[in-house]
């Protein structure tokens, strides 16, 4: 399949609206459909191909679903309205949540009962990047679910870890991934506020650490939210109790302690019981503000 490959991408959140409109960038022609009507009309009006999604399933050859967790995902291939038995033999879904490995391996094999390809292909990068089709895709499956969903993953992607044969690998590596993530943000919210008690401002830690040995990437992109005071969720806190929840649930199968994951899951929490779900993710700092009396930047007036 080349540029004449029918895509449909399933969840029009920022991610995926990125993902899609990365797509259309890339010449594929592209449905975009979403439980929100506006994100819909938006996309058609950006360029994306029109119809209901039971009117053009049986054309599409890879369908991209970047919706919010496994329960969603089982919904939109399995569910009342699903998708998997409304698709030809040999299309394949490219399913982009982040779910528990056996989740992952379960839908793989249900796709399979039906013939439709199944490749498990949790993505990286946020928002930005989506829409620039600069994603990192950790991505695991057949080699004919890869075949299927190449020109995909190159319209959206700048990089794909091809990691296993199989579904699982993908989504396993995808925890790892958030494990450090969420404890990065967390982290980045603890040493920002810390060092405020000690006089240092938000903008001369985002100037001083980023360029030391203390930075990640979570860091250098979630501080400049703090320090405009500016929340609007590029990922927002929601996302955070779902995916370490994931990863502490992995590790508890696995008989694995994982206690910095835990003490970063309790200031989402935190975060979600001071009414800050919405939000960006940096609004964690919020929670060390809080309970220390700190002023963070745009909350003093």
């Amino acid at each position: 399949m080349t540029a004449d490959t029918k895509t449909a991408v399933i969840g029009l959140g920022s991610m995926g609206y990125g993902m899609a409109s990365s797509c259309l960038k890339a010449g594929l022609p592209t449905h975009g459909f979403d439980v929100n009507p506006a994100a819909e009309a938006r996309f058609t009006s950006d360029g994306g191909a029109a119809g209901g999604l039971s009117e053009v399933a049986a054309g599409l050859d890879v369908v991209v679903v970047v919706v919010l967790n496994a329960a969603q995902t089982e919904d939109v291939l399995f569910g009342a309205a699903g998708v998997v038995s409304q698709l030809r033999k040999g299309a394949a879904v490219m399913a982009c949540a982040t779910v528990p490995p056996d989740f992952a391996r379960s839908m793989e094999a249900r796709c399979a009962e039906q013939g439709v390809l199944y490749l498990d292909a949790p993505i990286s990068g946020g928002s930005i990047k989506a829409a620039n089709g600069q994603l990192s895709v950790m991505a695991s499956g057949t080699a004919e679910a890869f075949a299927a969903a190449r020109p995909v993953l190159e319209a959206t992607a700048e990089t794909v870890f091809e990691l296993g044969d199989s579904a699982g690998a993908g989504s396993a590596m995808k925890a790892v991934n958030q494990l450090l993530a969420g404890v990065h943000i967390a982290a980045m919210a603890e040493a920002l506020t810390f060092g405020m008690t000690q006089g240092v401002a938000p903008e001369q830690f985002v100037e001083v650490i980023s360029k030391c040995a203390g930075t990640s990437w979570m860091l250098e992109n979630r501080a400049p939210h703090i320090v405009a005071g500016d929340y609007t969720p590029h990922s927002s806190v929601n996302i955070w109790p779902k995916d370490l929840g994931i990863v502490l649930d992995i590790a508890k199968s696995a008989k694995f302690g994982a206690p910095i994951t835990a003490a970063a899951m309790q200031q989402y929490l935190a975060a979600q019981g001071m009414g800050l779900g919405g939000e960006d993710d940096a609004a964690v700092a919020k929670v060390y503000a809080r309970n220390s009396g700190i002023t963070l930047p745009g909350d003093d007036a």
